[in-house]
């Protein structure tokens, strides 16, 4: 697959969901900057340089938008961008906070899912798609899918729960706990749109982990994609950790990398 042609699609769809899901934006290029408040990982300008390279004033534009917020600036660019943007803004005093890798695996209408766990599914466990009318167990859904993200048994900051309870809506949305014997061991979401299905915010409880609970909610998650119509799924994933692992033992590849540059400043909140 033509690597440059499968980040145009991925990046253009992120560009959708962030424009759409976040409190607020402004375009930049093909892409956007959005905000949804402080804490929130919304904040972020995403989907531009692949094509098109920001001149200086779109650029100012996109450092205003962040710090009148109290946001510090921070930039999401695929491994393609050109190397005279990422000078540009490192003279503008960005620097590099993490680096992403894209995983995509194509789904055909026929493949047996399930047959890609390496193991039997994992005992005791049941997988259930939240309803999102249960406010209840949203809300349980947000702090089990968060769970990783955080301290051992420390509770999502409530930016977070807001955030996280108001993508679980959203249409084209799903979240998915894992239980087992009836006891919450982590939480997933996806979005499927445009043929996609994206797999984020997979968290699973540190006493049920080695079981193979996150690729069993993978499985699940990629057939939900499939029955809505999605031909190629994608997971983001930071280097080395197990959702990675995960990812490429049930078929997932490398796409592409991702940088992510912030500009920290006097006042203003890090972006997650």
């Amino acid at each position: 697959m033509d690597r440059i042609a499968l980040a145009r699609r991925l990046e253009g769809i992120q560009v959708e969901f962030v424009r759409s899901a976040a409190a607020d934006f402004i375009p930049v290029g093909k892409g956007c900057a959005a905000a949804n408040g402080v804490g929130s990982y919304l904040n972020k300008a995403v989907g531009f340089g692949l094509d098109d390279e920001p001149d200086d004033a779109a650029l100012d534009a996109v450092e205003t938008f962040f710090a009148s917020r109290g946001i510090e600036p921070k930039v999401e660019l695929t491994a393609f961008a050109p190397l005279s943007l990422l000078e540009r803004l490192a003279r503008r005093g960005f620097g590099l906070r993490e680096l992403e890798s894209s995983f995509f695996r194509p789904l055909s209408k026929d493949e047996d899912l399930g047959r890609l766990l390496p193991d039997e599914w994992p005992e005791g466990l049941a997988v259930e798609r939240v309803d999102p009318a249960d406010e209840a167990r949203l809300r349980t859904f947000v702090q089990a899918s968060a769970s990783g993200f955080l301290a051992e048994g420390q509770p999502p900051p409530e930016e977070w729960m807001v955030t996280g309870l108001a993508l679980a809506r959203r249409p084209g949305n799903d979240s998915y706990l894992a239980l087992v014997n009836g006891v919450v061991a982590g939480g997933a979401g996806c979005s499927t749109r445009q043929g996609l299905v994206s797999l984020f915010g997979t968290s699973v409880l540190p006493r049920f982990r080695k079981r193979g609970i996150q690729q069993a909610l993978m499985v699940a998650r990629l057939e939900r994609g499939r029955s809505l119509g999605a031909d190629l799924a994608d997971i983001t994933s930071r280097p080395g950790i197990p959702t990675e692992r995960n990812a490429t033992r049930l078929g997932f590849q490398l796409g592409y990398v991702r940088v992510a540059l912030v500009k920290p400043g006097p006042g203003l909140a890090p972006s997650p």
